[in-house]
């Protein structure tokens, strides 16, 4: 992976941690703490619907609902595990 891929996969991520934010409510670990989640689901998220053939386009907008779906999942796990 290049620097500029991984460049825009941490921007994508702190969008997508962003709207993960938005979407699981009632469980919040802030704005920083939501883009850092982001970042990382961006990852899983790639890998996951890579993984399983599920993929939403090469677009921006198709890595910004691959990285918001990881995001989602790393904070409903994240969930699961604090209570």
């Amino acid at each position: 992976m290049s620097i500029e891929a991984l460049i825009v996969l941490v921007i994508i991520g702190a969008i997508a941690g962003w709207l993960a934010g938005l979407i699981v409510t009632g469980y919040g670990l802030g704005l920083p703490g939501n883009i850092v989640v982001g970042i990382l689901g961006a990852f899983l998220g790639n890998w996951l619907l890579g993984a399983s053939g599920l993929m939403f386009g090469t677009s921006i907008i198709g890595a910004i609902i691959r990285a918001t779906i990881g995001a989602i999942v790393l904070l409903l796990l994240l969930r699961l595990v604090r209570r």
